[in-house]
Protein backbone atom coordinates (compact mmCIF):
# COMPACT_ATOMS: atom_id res chain seq x y z
CA UNK A 1 0.00 0.00 0.00
CA UNK A 2 0.88 3.50 -0.86
CA UNK A 3 0.30 6.44 1.13
CA UNK A 4 1.29 10.17 -0.56
CA UNK A 5 1.88 12.80 1.90
CA UNK A 6 1.35 16.08 0.11
CA UNK A 7 3.17 19.40 1.10
CA UNK A 8 0.00 21.64 -0.09
CA UNK A 9 1.87 24.84 0.28
CA UNK A 10 3.34 26.32 -2.87
CA UNK A 11 4.90 29.37 -1.07
CA UNK A 12 8.71 30.57 -0.76
CA UNK A 13 9.93 30.09 2.93
CA UNK A 14 6.74 27.60 3.61
CA UNK A 15 6.58 25.67 6.85
CA UNK A 16 4.70 22.70 5.01
CA UNK A 17 7.83 21.10 3.58
CA UNK A 18 9.27 20.84 7.51
CA UNK A 19 6.06 19.41 8.44
CA UNK A 20 6.13 17.00 5.96
CA UNK A 21 9.15 15.76 6.33
CA UNK A 22 8.61 15.18 10.20
CA UNK A 23 5.34 13.01 8.70
CA UNK A 24 7.35 11.18 6.89
CA UNK A 25 10.33 10.56 9.64
CA UNK A 26 7.70 9.38 11.75
CA UNK A 27 6.14 7.24 8.97
CA UNK A 28 9.17 5.38 7.55
CA UNK A 29 9.96 4.38 11.61
CA UNK A 30 6.55 2.48 11.33
CA UNK A 31 6.03 -1.29 10.40
CA UNK A 32 3.70 -3.04 8.67
CA UNK A 33 4.90 -2.58 5.21
CA UNK A 34 3.07 0.85 3.87
CA UNK A 35 4.90 2.81 1.46
CA UNK A 36 5.28 6.31 2.26
CA UNK A 37 5.97 8.81 -0.21
CA UNK A 38 6.12 12.88 -0.11
CA UNK A 39 5.00 14.22 -2.72
CA UNK A 40 5.69 18.60 -3.06
CA UNK A 41 2.83 20.02 -5.11
CA UNK A 42 5.06 23.00 -6.01
CA UNK A 43 7.61 20.70 -8.22
CA UNK A 44 4.58 19.76 -10.41
CA UNK A 45 3.85 23.82 -11.59
CA UNK A 46 -0.14 23.16 -11.80
CA UNK A 47 -1.39 26.11 -13.46
CA UNK A 48 -4.61 27.73 -12.81
CA UNK A 49 -7.79 25.77 -13.55
CA UNK A 50 -9.18 27.79 -16.48
CA UNK A 51 -10.04 24.76 -19.08
CA UNK A 52 -14.02 25.23 -19.63
CA UNK A 53 -13.91 21.16 -19.35
CA UNK A 54 -15.01 19.56 -16.27
CA UNK A 55 -11.85 17.61 -15.22
CA UNK A 56 -13.86 14.76 -13.93
CA UNK A 57 -15.13 13.92 -17.24
CA UNK A 58 -12.04 14.10 -19.23
CA UNK A 59 -11.20 10.61 -18.79
CA UNK A 60 -7.82 11.71 -17.60
CA UNK A 61 -6.74 13.57 -21.00
CA UNK A 62 -5.63 16.81 -19.14
CA UNK A 63 -4.36 19.63 -21.62
CA UNK A 64 -1.36 20.16 -19.27
CA UNK A 65 1.51 17.95 -19.08
CA UNK A 66 2.03 19.51 -15.37
CA UNK A 67 -1.72 18.27 -14.89
CA UNK A 68 -0.94 14.81 -16.49
CA UNK A 69 2.16 14.27 -13.79
CA UNK A 70 0.06 15.56 -10.94
CA UNK A 71 -2.30 13.14 -12.02
CA UNK A 72 -0.38 10.00 -12.32
CA UNK A 73 1.72 10.75 -9.05
CA UNK A 74 -1.91 11.50 -6.70
CA UNK A 75 -3.21 8.42 -8.81
CA UNK A 76 -0.55 5.65 -8.02
CA UNK A 77 -1.25 6.19 -4.27
CA UNK A 78 -4.07 4.61 -2.05
CA UNK A 79 -4.39 6.96 0.39
CA UNK A 80 -2.94 10.72 1.49
CA UNK A 81 -1.70 12.51 4.38
CA UNK A 82 -2.72 16.20 3.13
CA UNK A 83 -0.23 18.65 5.01
CA UNK A 84 -2.49 22.19 4.44
CA UNK A 85 -1.69 25.81 5.91
CA UNK A 86 -4.41 28.07 7.39
CA UNK A 87 -4.76 30.81 4.48
CA UNK A 88 -7.10 33.71 5.75
CA UNK A 89 -9.39 30.88 8.02
CA UNK A 90 -9.11 28.62 4.86
CA UNK A 91 -7.56 26.01 2.44
CA UNK A 92 -4.19 27.46 0.86
CA UNK A 93 -5.48 28.31 -3.13
CA UNK A 94 -2.63 26.76 -4.84
CA UNK A 95 -3.43 23.17 -3.24
CA UNK A 96 -7.33 23.43 -3.81
CA UNK A 97 -6.56 24.60 -7.29
CA UNK A 98 -4.48 21.08 -7.95
CA UNK A 99 -6.83 19.20 -6.13
CA UNK A 100 -9.67 20.47 -8.25
CA UNK A 101 -8.09 19.16 -11.38
CA UNK A 102 -8.40 15.66 -10.60
CA UNK A 103 -11.81 13.63 -10.02
CA UNK A 104 -11.03 9.92 -10.56
CA UNK A 105 -7.40 10.32 -8.92
CA UNK A 106 -8.98 11.12 -5.60
CA UNK A 107 -12.14 8.88 -5.95
CA UNK A 108 -12.90 6.91 -2.61
CA UNK A 109 -9.17 7.05 -1.00
CA UNK A 110 -8.60 7.48 2.11
CA UNK A 111 -6.75 10.86 3.43
CA UNK A 112 -5.48 11.89 7.03
CA UNK A 113 -4.79 15.83 7.61
CA UNK A 114 -2.28 17.38 9.40
CA UNK A 115 -2.41 21.79 9.47
CA UNK A 116 -0.39 24.17 11.06
CA UNK A 117 -1.17 28.12 11.35
CA UNK A 118 -1.59 30.25 14.43
CA UNK A 119 -4.90 28.41 15.74
CA UNK A 120 -3.73 24.96 14.18
CA UNK A 121 -5.14 25.14 10.66
CA UNK A 122 -8.05 23.61 12.35
CA UNK A 123 -10.40 26.15 9.68
CA UNK A 124 -8.49 24.63 7.00
CA UNK A 125 -8.80 21.18 8.19
CA UNK A 126 -12.67 21.59 8.36
CA UNK A 127 -12.45 22.82 4.98
CA UNK A 128 -10.48 20.24 3.63
CA UNK A 129 -13.17 17.41 5.25
CA UNK A 130 -16.00 19.33 2.92
CA UNK A 131 -14.05 19.37 0.25
CA UNK A 132 -12.63 16.05 0.05
CA UNK A 133 -16.25 14.30 0.66
CA UNK A 134 -17.35 15.56 -2.72
CA UNK A 135 -14.55 12.78 -3.50
CA UNK A 136 -16.56 10.04 -1.53
CA UNK A 137 -13.39 10.33 0.46
CA UNK A 138 -12.61 8.91 3.63
CA UNK A 139 -11.14 11.47 5.62
CA UNK A 140 -10.56 10.04 9.18
CA UNK A 141 -11.39 11.34 12.41
CA UNK A 142 -7.99 12.08 13.71
CA UNK A 143 -6.03 15.51 12.80
CA UNK A 144 -3.20 16.98 13.36
CA UNK A 145 -2.97 20.62 14.65
CA UNK A 146 0.34 22.39 14.71
CA UNK A 147 0.93 26.10 15.92
CA UNK A 148 2.99 28.21 14.34
CA UNK A 149 3.29 30.23 17.21
CA UNK A 150 4.03 27.31 19.89
CA UNK A 151 5.29 24.76 17.53
CA UNK A 152 7.79 25.90 15.49
CA UNK A 153 11.77 26.86 15.51
CA UNK A 154 12.38 29.40 12.94
CA UNK A 155 10.68 27.76 9.91
CA UNK A 156 11.26 24.23 11.07
CA UNK A 157 8.29 22.09 12.99
CA UNK A 158 9.15 21.50 16.50
CA UNK A 159 6.46 19.30 17.69
CA UNK A 160 4.65 19.42 21.73
CA UNK A 161 5.58 16.01 23.07
CA UNK A 162 1.84 14.91 22.02
CA UNK A 163 1.88 14.98 18.62
CA UNK A 164 3.91 11.93 17.84
CA UNK A 165 1.33 10.20 19.52
CA UNK A 166 -1.22 11.53 17.26
CA UNK A 167 0.13 11.75 14.27
CA UNK A 168 0.80 7.59 14.94
CA UNK A 169 -2.89 7.43 15.19
CA UNK A 170 -3.67 9.10 12.12
CA UNK A 171 -1.25 7.12 10.34
CA UNK A 172 -2.79 4.02 12.10
CA UNK A 173 -6.65 5.25 10.72
CA UNK A 174 -5.47 5.83 7.27
CA UNK A 175 -3.90 2.76 6.64
CA UNK A 176 -6.71 0.84 8.17
CA UNK A 177 -9.23 3.34 5.37
CA UNK A 178 -7.56 2.74 3.01
CA UNK A 179 -7.03 -1.04 3.39
CA UNK A 180 -10.76 -1.09 3.50
CA UNK A 181 -11.14 1.04 0.03
CA UNK A 182 -8.45 -1.21 -1.86
CA UNK A 183 -10.96 -4.74 -0.76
Amino acid sequence: MKIGIIIGSIREGRKGESVARWVHDQAQQRDGGTDYELIDLKTFGVPLLEWEKVPGGVKKQYPHESVHAWSAAIDACDGFVVVTPEYNHSVPGGLKNATDWLYPEWQGKAAGLVGYGSEGGVRAIEHWRLILANYSMVVVRQQVSLSTFDEFDGGEVAPNERRPEELGTLLDQVEEAAARQRS
